[in-house]
């Protein structure tokens, strides 16, 4: 036979990868390295030329029959409009489904399952029409700061929804109570923003959540009681940059966290309860620039802990020698207390300097000075 004449083989592998990126075709990686094999096996002369035409003939039809049903549906399609039309855009013609950086859809059925906008000038409130897309299962605002308003009521249909986003944006007022109908929600992230009110004791309802962040907004009032009725598998906390007030609930130490950040709140009392347990799951624990004020003698902390900040209240007492066998520590700060005694060595503390333990009332030994021990 023959042999026939082609041109390199890594052109062409390169043009193909290319094209697959680009996303002018739809084929799988599974198809180029197919095809890729098949061709080397022409320029070897152990492949026949029928044999490769059939492959290609084979494989573009499947190409072709995928894409024909990744078409954005006509109702979804009316819905992008009508957010297009409340964003003051333009109309929009094509395909939705093509609309990569906005929407992602479901490769079997086409309908929209993933919605975003980012980084827009747009002044207005949300577009209450995104709640029309009836298969949602993401949706993401972010760095919109010229959005106000609220979250409008009508996405408490979104009930397919498991994770939920509106960040870095200038909507305000209360965090709805019916975001507990949003029963798949996995993560809820809902900070910075200018939220206020109380924290709603309904998201506790939430049979999946496993992360909740209304940090950096302006809530008020004290952390419900409901929250230690998570059911979410070691759930993450981060409530950090309000004006949180009261005593943490007796309850939340029945919950076992992951993470816990409450940095920069008004919260008072006892919070040993949250982490007085060495087989808890805990990680991460931020309590610092609050109004604790207990002693911290004879707690004990979860062995898992890798991140400790207790800076910046009025805690008393004296560091408990075995913070020194928590193999995973990696911060800790107990700056600007009111603590005494000698600094435990050993083990990770020696990882941290002075600043960790800067402006307490009688702290002594390495690494702030020896002399007053």
């Amino acid at each position: 036979m023959k042999r026939v004449s082609w041109p390199p083989l890594e052109n062409f592998v390169e043009s193909g990868r290319q094209r697959d990126r680009d996303g002018d075709y739809k084929v799988g990686s599974s198809f180029w390295s197919t095809f890729i094999h098949e061709l080397s096996s022409l320029q070897q002369g152990s492949l026949e030329m029928p044999r490769l035409f059939v492959f290609l003939l084979f494989s573009l039809s499947i190409t072709v029959a995928s894409a024909s049903r990744w078409r954005c549906l006509p109702e979804d399609a009316q819905v992008v409009n009508e957010i297009f039309a409340a964003l003051n855009r333009t109309t929009f013609t094509g395909d939705c489904c093509h609309l990569f950086s906005m929407i992602q859809c479901n490769p079997n059925t086409s309908s929209v399952t993933s919605f975003s906008l980012f980084g827009d000038d747009f002044n207005g409130p949300i577009p209450a029409a995104i709640a029309k897309f009836p298969n949602l299962q993401f949706l993401s605002i972010h760095k919109m700061p010229n959005l106000h308003g609220g979250i409008p009521p009508s996405f408490a249909s979104l009930t397919k929804l498991t994770y939920f986003r509106i960040t870095w944006t200038n909507v305000s007022g209360p965090i709805p109570s019916w975001l507990n109908r949003l029963t798949n929600l996995g993560g809820l992230d809902l900070s910075y923003n200018q939220f206020s009110g109380s924290i709603p004791p309904t998201l506790a309802d939430l049979p999946s959540l496993t992360w909740l962040h209304l940090d950096r907004n302006k809530l008020t009032g004290p952390i419900p009681e409901s929250f230690g009725q998570f059911r979410g598998a070691n759930p993450s906390i981060f409530l950090s940059h309000n004006s949180l007030s009261g005593p943490i609930p007796k309850s939340l130490g029945r919950v076992d966290f992951s993470t816990i950040d409450l940095d920069r709140n008004l919260l008072v009392g006892d919070p040993s309860h949250l982490f007085n347990n060495r087989s808890k799951s805990l990680s991460t624990l931020i309590l610092s620039r609050n109004l604790f004020d207990f002693d911290l003698t004879g707690v004990t902390f979860p062995s898992g802990l890798q991140i400790l900040d207790f800076s910046h209240n009025m805690i008393g007492g004296s560091i408990p020698t075995e913070i020194t066998s928590l193999a995973n520590l990696q911060q800790f700060n107990v700056s600007y207390n009111r603590l005494c005694g000698r600094i435990p060595q050993g083990g990770n503390m020696q990882k941290f300097d002075s600043s960790s333990y800067m402006h307490n009332r009688c702290l002594c030994g390495p690494p702030l000075s020896a002399k007053l021990c």
